[in-house]
């Protein structure tokens, strides 16, 4: 329905978007000295671009994507369509958003009542309605989302004591286990809302993520914490314990790579610092297990979810050139976008052959590669 007007401002975004990223990378200043890093600005933009037009071109008529009960996938769409550069105002937005609005309940979540995902779509959604919310005509929304997420956190109101697994995280909803990549999305959204990392429901986040990690410490005391202890991190420790990896001959938790990433940049989103020995165990974890082409411990299995957090967590980390295990320094913007490059589809779009966690949708995995892109634009290194 938008297609021609949607291709007509799409092309002129991108247009002034490649002559910014160009003078960012010194395409456009002859004789500038400075290192760069990122991927060719030219490629980038026309990566977003076509990732873009996809997304817009597959919007169902009533705003939504894949399916009109799911408001986590519209969410995650709509939040990646503003993440790459298209305006609030474009109608695919507009109308996404007003698909969104009617998953609005009365208790300030955000959400399908038949789903039982109350944190993940009030979540999803909340970012999406931040990144729109360009004249703080969304502010009173906001503000209701993000007391519902507080109020669905793990803790003694929802008879969850400091001592068990449980504590401090989020999962899907009430009825659910906690986990991380819940937890991590959960503290995503508090940190777009400027929620500070002392505030008391980023540090009983906190408690529940130190216990993600194999990492035996006075922060994680339970019975997975010595059983592998590489500094990686897995699913949960609660109901019993989770590793989508396995779990080892001796009952422990396997890590992988896409909750590691998750885990070490919802640590730094709490305040910790690089010298604080949980970031340096994952960030020496991340070291050992760096590559931009599988997901370490699952190969391709979730692989698009992979790439946007190893991206936001390496930007949250302020690293240009990060270095490897082996000594190798690695320009992880380039690498990873130029990998995106290579795997994006004629048409634009991103898919996971290995349909695990529904990366089998376009929709999906295109969001994932759109968010992940948004972090490789090209920046004068720190040296």
């Amino acid at each position: 329905m938008f297609r021609n007007e949607a291709r007509i401002v799409i092309n002129r975004f991108w247009h002034s978007l490649i002559l910014g990223l160009m003078v960012v990378s010194g395409l456009a200043m002859p004789g500038r000295a400075e290192e760069t890093v990122g991927p060719s600005a030219e490629s980038l933009a026309s990566a977003r671009a076509k990732a873009t037009e996809f997304l817009i071109a597959s919007q169902q008529s009533d705003g939504s994507w894949t399916s009109e009960k799911q408001p986590g996938i519209t969410g995650l769409v709509t939040f990646a369509l503003l993440e790459g550069g298209v305006k609030p105002d474009h109608p695919a937005v507009t109308k996404a958003l007003k698909h969104l609005t009617a998953y609005v309940q009365p208790d300030g979540g955000i959400y399908h009542p038949e789903t039982g995902h109350k944190n993940y779509e009030t979540s999803i959604t909340l970012l999406a309605f931040r990144a729109a919310n360009t004249n703080g005509q969304y502010d009173a929304l906001l503000k209701k989302a993000v007391e519902f997420l507080r109020g669905i956190q793990w803790d003694e109101a929802e008879g969850a004591d400091p001592s068990q697994p449980a504590y401090g995280g989020q999962g899907y909803g009430r009825s659910k286990r906690p986990d991380l990549s819940n937890t991590a999305f959960f503290l995503e959204a508090l940190k777009s809302s400027g929620v500070a990392p002392e505030d008391e429901a980023m540090q009983r986040a906190l408690v529940f993520i130190s216990r993600c990690q194999n990492l035996e410490s006075e922060n994680n005391t339970t019975e997975f914490a010595s059983k592998v202890n590489d500094g990686g991190f897995y699913y949960t420790p609660a109901g019993g314990g989770n590793s989508q990896a396995g779990n080892t001959a001796e009952g422990g938790l396997r890590s992988y790579a896409s909750m590691t990433y998750a885990g070490l940049k919802s640590m730094i989103y709490a305040g910790l610092k690089e010298d604080d020995p949980r970031v340096k165990a994952a960030t020496s974890w991340i070291r050992k297990n760096y590559t931009v082409t599988e997901n370490p411990g699952l190969g391709q299995q979730g692989v698009y979810y992979y790439h946007q957090t190893f991206a936001k967590a390496l930007s949250a980390m302020k690293v240009d050139q990060f270095e490897a295990a082996d000594g190798t320094k690695h320009d992880w913007r380039k690498e990873l976008a130029e990998h995106l490059f290579q795997t994006q589809a004629a048409n634009g779009s991103w898919l996971n052959k290995n349909d695990r966690w529904m990366e089998g949708d376009p929709n999906l995995a295109t969001s994932y590669a759109l968010m992940a892109l948004k972090y490789c634009e090209p920046k004068t290194a720190v040296k």
